[in-house]
């Protein structure tokens, strides 16, 4: 899943592309590279991001959902988004897409509803807090059991709303310290027995490149290496800056199973 940022304020500059000719550009590379899906963002989730209005947000994605919609029909795509609103507009203008909601619901009362009503597929991510309070410090007594356990009762949530296909997406990075991050990660294979796909992002995170003190421009043989433990430890989808690096890491891991 290639990363596309349609704001200007992600944490990671090359992955924003918020002029036409720039996404046509990161959309067609990350085609040519091998991947099998794009994810379109336009609200930054970094530390200290700034508020952005509903309309705001739609203001950044009509012209690229539009633009995808004509220019890469039939691409798999999602957006990354926790507004049941964006969700009906995004349907709308492009049709059948991914949900990627950071809040797993829980930002608007109405997504689980409205995602089951467009039958749409939906990436469940784990987070406490809010859009605000969601990288401030959290303590756990154990990680993993209460990351599956938030998954168990998410599982039964989507159910009761009417929601049949969603993926599992841990989390990393968020309202979690680098020791959770890395207790979560090794217990991926957990996780897999919520039987559901798991999205792992992890590309370019500071769980990476800070404890190796390096900036996130030069984190990428890090990652590189860091997925293919995802991979091994049971993780299916990849989100990813690096479409290139990650399609290789893929290949090679086909090849060991």
């Amino acid at each position: 899943m290639g990363i596309v940022n349609v704001n200007d304020d992600s944490f990671f500059a090359q992955s924003r592309a918020k002029e036409k000719d720039a996404f046509i550009a990161r959309v067609e590379t990350m085609l040519e590279q091998g991947a099998d899906s794009i994810d379109i963002g336009a609200v930054s989730t970094r530390p200290n991001m700034a508020p952005v209005s509903l309309e705001q947000e739609w203001e950044r994605l009509s012209p690229v959902v539009q633009l995808f919609a004509s220019r890469f029909a039939g691409v798999r795509f999602s957006v990354d988004t926790y507004r049941k609103e964006i969700v009906s507009r995004v349907y709308e203008t492009a049709g059948p897409f991914v949900v990627n909601d950071i809040s797993a619901g829980e930002e608007d009362p109405g997504m689980l509803e409205r995602v089951a009503e467009l039958d749409l597929e939906y990436i469940a991510m784990h987070r406490k807090g809010d859009c605000v309070t969601m990288h401030h410090n959290y303590e756990y007594e154990d990680v993993v059991e209460e990351v599956a356990d938030y998954f168990r009762k998410f599982g039964e949530i989507a159910a009761a709303k009417g929601v049949r296909d969603w993926i599992l997406d841990p989390g990393f990075g968020f309202s979690k310290s680098i020791e959770d991050n890395y207790r979560l990660f090794k217990g991926l294979p957990e996780l897999k027995k919520c039987g559901r796909k798991i999205l792992v992002g992890i590309s370019r995170k500071r769980m990476i490149y800070q404890p190796l003190g390096i900036t996130p421009e030069e984190s990428l043989e890090a990652v590189t290496a860091l997925h293919l433990q995802a991979l091994l430890a049971g993780a299916d989808i990849l989100r990813v800056h690096d479409v290139a690096a990650a399609r290789g890491c893929v290949t090679l891991y086909e090849f060991l199973k």
